[in-house]
């Protein structure tokens, strides 16, 4: 490929473990949380590319707002959206809004991976089964459209649009706010601030050995949650299938994570 840069956002490795099989050896990949930071946006390569997971069947609010807020002169530009168990036909949604607004998608997929959504889905089943969903298949698969430049938007399967509005008459709010806080903390909390240095909002400080939360521009990513090394984070409002089991990508370390997000 010609010089190409590939911005990503993630909470638990997924996206970014994707860019790297995506771009390979030598890929230029730059954190969105990081990048968010500047005033001045203003990228240039022979293709752009951004890696994001799906968040409510959606790109995530912090990657709708880099996006808005920057400059992408490049003759090729694609989106590819991890997720976990339904797509709800994002593609085509956002691909058109994005054209609406002047930004042309040259190219959209997704990549069905491990679902991290800890107030759904059981972390332990969700490693179970994702030998089964041969992610490094379909991301070989995505590699080679882009090497070709292919032209594509994934179409919108009508079960997944039904899915989609069906989920809409209910949608789960990941914009917490502070009357309205997403987590708890137990008293399994040893105060390391791992939780701190992985949000990639600068939501959590610690303070007096104890994290302190303002969810102003909290992400909904869960990073907190799944990072904690005593499991201490837990959901405040519900119950989770499975507080004793939190995931990271296999291939991704907790530093890649802290060197994404950190706002230090």
């Amino acid at each position: 490929m010609g010089h190409s840069r590939i911005f990503y956002f993630t909470a638990t490795g997924n996206s970014l473990y994707a860019a790297r099989q995506i771009g390979g050896e030598g890929e230029e990949l730059v954190s969105i949380a990081q990048e968010l930071r500047k005033t001045d946006r203003y990228y240039m390569a022979e293709a752009i590319g951004i890696v994001v997971p799906l968040y409510e069947f959606d790109l995530p609010r912090v990657v709708r707002e880099f996006i808005e807020g920057s400059t992408f002169d490049t003759s090729y530009f694609y989106i590819v959206s991890t997720y976990g168990m339904h797509n709800g036909g994002i593609a085509q949604r956002v691909s058109a809004r994005l054209e609406a607004t002047g930004r042309h998608v040259d190219y959209y997929n997704t990549v069905i991976i491990a679902d991290n959504a800890a107030q759904v889905f059981d972390m332990a089943e969700q490693i179970r089964i994702d030998p089964e969903k041969h992610v490094d298949e379909q991301l070989a698969a995505v590699r080679a459209d882009i090497e070709a430049r292919k032209h594509y938007i994934q179409p919108a399967l009508q079960e997944e649009i039904d899915f989609y509005e069906g989920y809409m008459k209910h949608p789960f709010n990941l914009q917490p706010t502070n009357d309205e806080p997403f987590y708890r903390v137990t008293d399994e909390c040893i105060g390391c601030g791992t939780c701190s240095r992985v949000c990639p909002g600068g939501c959590i400080r610690i303070v007096d050995t104890r994290p302190i939360y303002d969810y102003t521009n909290c992400a909904g990513c869960f990073g907190c949650l799944h990072a904690c090394p005593k499991k201490a984070i837990q959901y405040a409002t519900f119950d989770e299938p499975n507080p004793n089991a939190r995931y990271r990508n296999p291939h991704v370390t907790l530093a890649d994570i802290v060197q994404a997000n950190s706002q230090r």
